[in-house]
């Protein structure tokens, strides 16, 4: 997930893990060993809920170490590491727990978001399914393994997560918001465009909503649309390359290469190696009858979409209106070459997966 910021999903389950944490606090007694035992778990719960991650740590690692069949000890020493950003740490522990209590929700839970923060999305699956198998009911674990699926990328499969996760708890804007990208990229706008209105609808303030939704209409080719919801995110978001660079994309396709230019020239700025930024950019600087300085764009382009035989077309057509005759008629014959070395295909994509 790039082009919009991704979203940790720590904010989301913290506060319910933490609480699940603390109210397992009479089991977690009638479990312990020795008072000292008890005195340990009881200081390690009240540092974790003051966000001390290093005295939670210390206590429930000298917890586990005097009862090393206390469960309650382990799921903290993990919990404790997980929120202080300590995945390797998590996962070494998580591994040796899991042996003793191999179908443990919340050990395996936990084990699973440690490899998904380290980037081992097939180990991280494996993990957060084996705990929903044996604790399915709740929002964060299916949300969670849709965030893996989303990774990997399966769309389809991260879709059905995330159905499952809202049924749970419908009120979840980030989470309609990711369903809305599953169906998106799964040829399924028009449900998409009903998952960002959803997700409006809960929390307006929802980051990234309306670029989401925006490119869902350009999709449909109702750029109007579309540009209407660019510039609604813009106002909080104009470093944002990729927003930059839609917004612009449409504006050129609407015929406003006037308005346009400032957009994709930002998003060149913010994002140098978009290579369709560039191209487009050419193309609205050469509309805008600024010949030199779309001949860079689109050399520009050239160089980052080497495959691609639109920049070469335009680039013929910006040197032919340079009196460049010779170098058009390289430019052509290099768009002749790749547009006859590309595969067919039923039409031009409009955008890039997002």
């Amino acid at each position: 997930m790039n082009g919009a910021a991704w979203v940790s999903p720590m904010s989301l389950w913290r506060v319910g893990c933490v609480a699940l944490l603390l109210c397992s606090g009479i089991s977690l007694f009638a479990q312990a060993n020795s008072p000292e035992v008890a005195r340990l778990l009881r200081e390690a719960q009240a540092a974790l809920a003051a966000e001390d991650f290093p005295r939670a740590i210390q206590n429930f690692t000298q917890a586990r170490q005097l009862a090393p069949a206390n469960l309650e000890a382990a799921r903290g020493l993990l919990l404790s590491n997980l929120q202080a950003g300590h995945p390797a740490e998590v996962i070494a522990a998580g591994r040796e727990a899991a042996t003793r209590w191999p179908e443990d929700p919340q050990l395996l839970h936990w084990l699973g978001l440690a490899y998904f923060k380290q980037g081992q999305l097939d180990p991280a699956l494996a993990a957060l399914q084996r705990s929903a198998k044996n604790d399915a009911a709740g929002f964060d674990i299916h949300f969670d393994i849709a965030l893996v699926l989303l990774s990997k990328p399966q769309y389809p499969a991260a879709a059905e997560e995330l159905e499952t996760a809202l049924r749970y708890s419908p009120q979840q804007a980030l989470a309609h918001v990711l369903l809305g990208r599953a169906y998106l990229n799964s040829n399924r706008t028009l449900q998409a465009i009903e998952q960002f209105q959803t997700a409006l609808r809960l929390q307006p303030e929802t980051p990234l909503v309306h670029y989401h939704l925006g490119f869902a209409y350009a999709s449909l080719g109702r750029n109007s649309e579309a540009i209407a919801e660019y510039e609604k995110e813009l106002a909080r978001a104009e470093r944002n390359a990729e927003l930059r660079y839609q917004l612009g994309r449409c504006l050129l396709e609407t015929g406003d290469w006037k308005a346009a230019i400032p957009h994709l020239q930002a998003a060149v700025q913010l994002d140098p190696r978009n290579g369709d930024a560039a191209y487009n950019l050419g193309k609205a600087l050469l509309q805008g009858g600024e010949i030199e300085a779309a001949i860079v764009q689109l050399q520009n382009a050239g160089r980052l979409r080497p495959e691609d035989p639109s920049p070469h077309y335009q680039l013929a057509r910006a040197l032919e209106k340079a009196g460049r005759k010779v170098e058009a008629g390289e430019e052509m014959r290099r768009f002749s070459e790749l547009k006859k070395a590309q595969p067919q295909t039923g039409g031009m994509a409009t955008g890039r997966v997002q």
